[in-house]
């Protein structure tokens, strides 16, 4: 049903819409608004009637996705995995609470704005703009007002009122700072300890064979881990995320850094795989320049110097382990990192 089946008496009253006519004192006069043009709502409270059935129906969709939102969260094990087409095997519980939290949200938008464009008022209307300043007596009376509030309420008198309020107004906010302490139990001193000690095995993460000098050749990049660290093993990820190394042989000419040199053997040098800005694992190798760059926001370390940062958001050079070999000729390490690896955390020494 369109505005022209309907009757003239029907249909809602037009409001007058003067439109300025340019001339030579005002060349860019107000055009004026369009007329406006009525919706099948306006005229046919039948179609009113659909629409606000139509928005009631998302709403109430809202509601019921909300509450298996709730069911899922308390019915659905966190461990368990579905499979869905095309997607895979994906979290039963994830994508019950993604799929439910997201249909009650589009529904709630979804029904507010079909109410917005089919129910509620669409006519536009113009209207002057007003000056916003207040009048001169307005802003006299204003500031005698709160002159005279000022001096009613004895704050510049009464100092122990307003040290006290001030203190507590001051320590109140310390109360949300608490309750950020139930977002985990804090990390203590997890993060600046790994699984490396004295005497603990280079082992090639690729072969699972522990290393010996022979192994590593000059310009080539091998990945190792921890003698005892297995990828079945319960906490692999959160050790492996500690303790992945780079082993690299230069040439000990080539190492600048004394340090560096001193905890090599043979020019065979031991770095964290874990960047220092966000802790993606770096992999790539430039043999002739001896730099490492991590794959995720391009920090770049040299390797020949301590592995400092040349290039990039990393905030700090990687940490090295110091090596040696020991009585069977297998590369070992000789200690723990001396700093923690990875990015800086808050409390972080």
């Amino acid at each position: 049903m369109s505005s022209q089946d309907i009757p003239e008496e029907n249909l809602p009253a037009e409001q007058d819409a003067t439109v300025a006519v340019a001339d030579e004192k005002d060349p860019f006069a107000d055009p004026g608004l369009p007329p406006h043009e009525h919706r099948i709502q306006d005229i046919d409270e039948r179609a009113a009637k659909r629409s606000e059935r139509t928005v009631a129906l998302l709403f109430t969709v809202s509601m019921l996705a909300t509450v298996g939102f709730i069911a899922s969260y308390v019915a659905i094990p966190h461990d368990k995995s579905i499979f869905v087409f095309p997607i895979g095997h994906l979290n039963a519980l994830n994508f019950a609470l993604g799929l439910t939290l997201g249909a009650a949200l589009f529904c709630i938008g979804a029904g507010a704005v079909h109410w917005a464009r089919t129910l509620m008022s669409d006519e536009e209307v113009a209207d002057e703009r007003h000056p916003i300043a207040a009048e001169p007596e307005v802003k006299a009376k204003v500031m005698a007002d709160f002159k005279q509030g000022a001096k009613e309420s004895a704050l510049g008198r009464r100092k122990l009122i307003r040290n006290t309020m001030f203190g507590a107004l001051a320590l109140f906010p310390l109360s949300g700072v608490v309750l950020l302490r139930d977002l985990g139990p804090l990390p203590g001193t997890k993060l600046r300890h790994t699984l490396w000690s004295k005497g603990k095995l280079l082992v090639n993460m690729n072969t699972n064979e522990p290393l010996r000098p022979a192994d590593v050749a000059v310009g080539s990049l091998t990945f190792a881990k921890p003698e005892g660290l297995e990828e079945h093993d319960h906490d692999f990820q959160n050790e492996i995320a500690k303790a992945a190394l780079m082993i690299i042989r230069l040439q000990p000419d080539d190492i600048k850094d004394k340090q560096e040199l001193d905890w090599s053997y043979q020019g065979i040098v031991a770095y964290s795989k874990i960047c220092t800005h966000v802790g993606c694992p770096i992999s790539l190798y430039e043999q002739q320049t001896h730099h490492a760059l991590c794959p995720c926001h391009q920090s770049t370390f040299d390797l020949s110097d301590g592995a400092k940062v040349i290039f990039g958001p990393a905030g700090h050079p990687l940490p090295q382990l110091r090596i040696g070999v020991n009585d069977e000729g297998y590369l070992e390490a000789l200690g723990d990192f001396t700093e923690p690896v990875g990015p800086a955390f808050w409390e972080r020494g």
